[in-house]
């Protein structure tokens, strides 16, 4: 075991110390000259076939008469944008081989210099000849993706042309028979491809239904029907068990209980949807009209899907206390049957109205096709509204505090115009913006429900991750040492900082996406808003995402250890104040952490040439409202660097005398004689006068004594007595030694000061006190009074 330990270290040092697999490598046999480069894995006839099938998608665009007509094609373009990506990076590592090896080789010299090397030269050719036709290959490559990029630009730029042109659009009004005529009496043509798309159905059926293939069609289609039914149930009994039994008591509890419902829920029907297509094309492929409907078929099914299953986790009826949402019970049983109906007439009548435009049936099949899903979708919207707001109005009078939910009441209303505006639009003509509003106020509400889930998953993660209370929490108390409310801290911020991005997230969907659109779709277009030209600039790559993260964490836990070894080890045994062992450990934690800031930075692979915008913007908030924040920062480096004051000094500034506790960048904490704390800004204590009184170590206190009395006293005697007293006391000086000064004479009697040093200004005011009391005891003693003000005599 030993043994094996030896050698595998030393395999690891030689593949990591620079120049030691050289130098192992050259005790190892050459290889043959006869070897060569592996061949490129893309020949002439792919990338033939890589232009014709851009070619066809390009010509199916161009064909396109209406908006929806364009959502496969943009799916098949992305998707061959990604078989380009894949074949270029295949290629990568076989440039990169031959750039090796034509290196090893070296440059062609000018005369050969001997016969031995022919070969070589052969060689050198060879790899050469290789190395071109990867080149060339990639190039190749580049352009197609380049083409297949403008061609996702014009296709965005003719479907938002399309949209503007159908939704302004005014056709004849619901209310006209006319409007009706093509779908009771469709024209021959329409007829035809109907027929047409009729015909290629039997087919596909004919061939998966033949003799020895039925049984298993019949077995696969079961067990589709089978996992969409059954293996639902059992998939969200599974994982609600998980939930219970394995996540903690509380708030996370609930939210996964309504994530695992709605997972499993798409999940499964996602699962049965691909072994339906399996035992539809295991014997031949679709024909282009039905693979074009296939594509957007799947789409509204999983639309349907997600608008079941997310009701089904949010309103959970049938486990009351596991619902998210502040919605009553009696407006969720009132609400629970309406998002399976509303899903069934999406899945029908929006399937027949892909049937019309995957065989491109005449202008008006489609329009009359639209005013059928308007008209429906709004009834079961406008039922499901009055219901609704009936039991609402209920619970207002039962003074439900339930029912009084400022955003509930925004959707009610929002859906009620939204509706009002759809009715107006069918009786004008203008039925594509009536279907247009009924398909977004749907889509608005797959976004939103999906999103507050997860906002919810999201929050409760993070107060569990984060808890002291469970193993998560202990763990990253004890590596990085923080205490419960830096923990609870950190839960917030990164809970806030999430829950915003969802919602960024969530504005972008909602926007850039509607009912058919796809997971890729959306992910794409929101990329593409959020990583634009400007994360572009400054070469901000999703993939260093986790080096910052990681850089940023063991840098702040280097910064706090090794600050702990300078305030607990290091700098106590300095012979350095502790006013400057707490200034240098306060300037190292600051520089430390600016070190970190760019070094998280760089993890990201910002450019500092490309942060020109950043310092512009900050110039700008600094002119505006950051200036006394910069003052108060530059005026901090200058007391910990320069130290006009230091911890321990005793200063008095703009009436306010303490003793300084603490100089951070921004302030400076100030301990009065109660033990209160004065924050004073550290550019005060730059611009302003400002009293040292410990300035230097050697500052004396002063306690003086002001006394007046009788005319009839002996001056002498009493100088005596208060010299006495004050040489007595121990915290009087010898040097300079107390003296006593004849200050006033007036008609009411004689004043005398006497004065003495003490050895700190802090001891002056328990000094004074002392001395007072002994000097009234004295006076007593001698038979000597104060005189009394002319007031009272």
């Amino acid at each position: 075991m030993r043994n094996t330990m030896k050698s595998l270290f030393l395999v690891a040092f030689m593949l990591l110390v620079p120049g030691s697999f050289s130098l192992w490598a050259a005790d190892l046999p050459a290889p043959s000259a006869t070897a060569e480069a592996p061949l490129p894995a893309i020949n002439q006839s792919d990338l033939q076939a890589l232009q014709q099938r851009l070619d066809a998608l390009k010509q199916q665009i161009s064909s396109a008469n209406n908006f929806n007509q364009l959502e496969g094609p943009q799916d098949r373009v992305q998707a061959f944008m990604l078989d380009v990506d894949r074949l270029t990076t295949s290629l990568l590592p076989q440039q990169a081989q031959l750039a090796v090896q034509l290196g090893v080789l070296g440059e062609a010299p000018d005369v050969e210099a001997a016969a031995e090397q022919a070969d070589i030269v052969a060689q050198r050719a060879a790899l050469t000849e290789q190395k071109n036709k990867v080149d060339g290959t990639l190039k190749s490559l580049a352009a197609l993706k380049q083409s297949a990029a403008d061609l996702i630009t014009q296709i965005a730029g003719i479907r938002r042309t399309l949209l503007e042109s159908e939704l302004t659009l005014r056709t004849l009004s619901v209310l006209n028979p006319d409007f009706w005529a093509p779908l009771v009496n469709p024209s021959g043509s329409d007829a035809q491809r109907f027929n047409y798309f009729s015909d290629q159905i039997r087919k596909t059926w004919a061939t998966v239904w033949a003799p020895g293939e039925y049984f298993f069609t019949l077995v696969l289609m079961l067990i589709a029907w089978l996992v969409w039914t059954l293996g639902r149930r059992l998939a969200e009994r599974g994982l609600t068990w998980v939930c219970i039994h394995r996540m903690p008591e509380g708030r996370l509890r609930r939210s996964a209980l309504a994530f695992a419902s709605a997972l499993a829920t798409i999940v499964t029907t996602a699962l049965a949807l691909h072994l339906l297509f399996y035992a539809l094309t295991r014997q031949a492929p679709l024909t282009p009209m039905l693979t074009t409907f296939s594509e957007e078929f799947e789409k509204v099914v999983y639309a349907c899907v997600l608008i079941t299953g997310l009701s089904r986790a949010l309103l959970a009826t049938e486990h009351p206390s596991w619902r998210l949402p502040a919605i009553a019970d009696e407006v969720a049983l009132a609400l629970k049957p309406y998002p399976r109906i509303l899903s069934c007439t999406l899945l029908v009548l929006v399937t027949l109205v892909q049937v019309s435009n995957a065989t491109a049936m005449s202008s008006k099949i489609v329009l009359a096709g639209r005013g059928v899903v308007a008209m429906v979708v709004m009834a079961i919207i406008v039922t499901m509204l009055l219901r609704v707001g009936k039991v609402r109005k209920a619970l207002a009078a039962t003074h439900d505090p339930q029912t009084s939910s400022t955003f509930a009441g925004v959707i009610f209303t929002v859906a009620s115009i939204s509706m009002v505006v759809s009715t107006v639009a069918l009786l004008t003509g203008y039925v594509s913006l009536a279907r247009f509003i009924t398909y977004e106020l749907v889509w608005a509400y797959i976004v939103l429900a999906g999103f507050y889930l997860l906002i919810q998953v999201v929050k409760d993660g993070c107060e569990f991750a984060f808890s002291p209370r469970y193993s998560s929490g202990k763990a990253l108390e004890h590596l990085f040492g923080i205490g419960d409310r830096r923990l609870d801290q950190i839960a917030i911020l990164i809970s806030g900082i999430s829950r915003a991005v969802l919602l960024l997230c969530a504005v972008i969907t909602l926007f850039v996406g509607g009912i058919g659109t796809t997971l890729g779709q959306l992910t794409s277009n929101i990329l593409a808003i959020l990583g634009g030209a400007g994360l572009r600039k400054l070469n901000i790559v999703p993939a260093h995402l986790l080096n910052a993260v990681l850089a940023l964490l063991i840098g702040i836990w280097l910064i706090r250890a090794l600050r702990r070894w300078l305030d607990n080890e290091f700098l106590p045994k300095t012979d350095m104040d502790p006013g400057m062992c707490a200034s240098l450990s306060t300037l190292f934690s600051n520089i430390g952490y600016a070190l970190v800031i760019l070094l998280t930075l760089s993890s990201l692979g910002v450019q500092w040439t490309n942060l020109a915008w950043i310092v512009s913007a900050l110039s700008v908030g600094i002119g505006f409202g950051l200036q006394e924040i910069v003052k108060n920062f530059v005026s901090g480096l200058i007391l910990l660097t320069e130290r006009p004051v230091k911890v321990g000094d005793l200063i008095s500034i703009s009436g306010v005398e303490g003793d300084i506790r603490r100089i951070n960048v921004r302030a400076t904490e100030i301990q009065l004689s109660d033990r209160s704390i004065v924050i004073v800004p550290n550019s005060q204590l730059i611009s302003q006068n400002l009293r040292n009184v410990t300035l230097g170590g050697s500052a004396q206190g002063v306690a003086s004594l002001e006394l007046m009395f009788p005319l009839d006293i002996d001056p002498e005697e009493v100088k005596e007595l208060l010299l006495s007293t004050y040489g007595e006391n121990e915290n009087i000086l010898d040097k300079p030694a107390p003296f006593v000064r004849f200050s006033h004479l007036s008609p009411d009697g004689i004043t005398l000061t006497v004065t003495g040093y003490v050895g700190s200004p802090r001891i002056v005011g328990v000094t004074k006190s002392d001395l007072l009391f002994e000097v009234l005891k004295r006076l007593g003693a001698a038979g000597i009074a104060l005189a009394k003000p002319a007031s009272s005599a």
